[in-house]
C-alpha cells in the first residue's frame, strides 16, 4: 500500500496514510488521534525524534520553555501558522525545560528556535520570536 508514513504524536505508532487523504483529517489506526489536524502538538523528545527520523511529511519543531517571554509571545502565532499547513507540514512544540537533553543534542543556543526536518534530516533553523507571516514564509522556503 502506497502512502506517507506519519508517527502518531499520542501513542507513537507509525501510520501509513494515502497521499490523497493527508488533507482529509486522517486518524491513527491504533488510538484514533488526528494525524494532520493543523494544530500544534506538544511532544516529548522520543516521539519527536521518531517522527523526525521516519515521517514522510515535513516536521517543524518549536524548541521553547514555559518561562521564556518571547516563546509565550510567539505561541499563538505558531499555532495560527500551523493551520496554514494542514495536510502538508506538521508543527510541534518541544519543551526544553521538560526535556533538557533536547537543547544539548540539537545545539539550541536560544529560544524560541524553530527547526524544519524532512527525510530524516534538519533542513533549516531560525531563532527568535516571529509573527505568523514570517513563520509561514520561513516554513515554505525551508521544507
Amino acid at each position: 500500500m502506497a502512502g506517507k508514513k506519519l508517527t502518531c504524536f499520542e501513542c507513537g505508532q507509525i501510520n501509513r496514510v494515502p497521499f490523497d487523504k493527508l488533507g482529509a483529517g486522517p486518524k491513527c489506526g491504533t488510538c484514533g488521534t488526528g494525524l494532520m489536524s493543523g494544530k500544534v502538538v506538544e511532544v516529548d523528545l522520543a516521539t519527536f525524534e521518531k517522527a523526525a527520523r521516519t515521517d514522510d511529511v515535513p516536521l517543524v519543531v518549536d524548541f521553547w520553555a514555559p518561562w521564556c517571554g518571547p516563546c509565550k509571545q510567539m505561541a499563538p502565532q505558531y499555532q495560527s501558522a500551523a493551520q496554514e499547513f494542514k495536510g502538508a507540514v506538521r508543527l510541534v512544540k518541544l519543551n526544553t525545560e521538560a526535556h533538557p537533553n533536547a537543547g544539548a543534542k540539537y545545539r539550541i543556543r536560544g529560544i524560541p528556535t524553530i527547526a524544519a526536518f524532512a527525510n530524516g534530516k534538519e533542513r533549516a533553523r531560525q531563532s527568535g520570536a516571529m509573527p505568523k507571516s514570517a513563520i509561514v514564509q520561513w516554513v515554505k522556503k525551508s521544507v
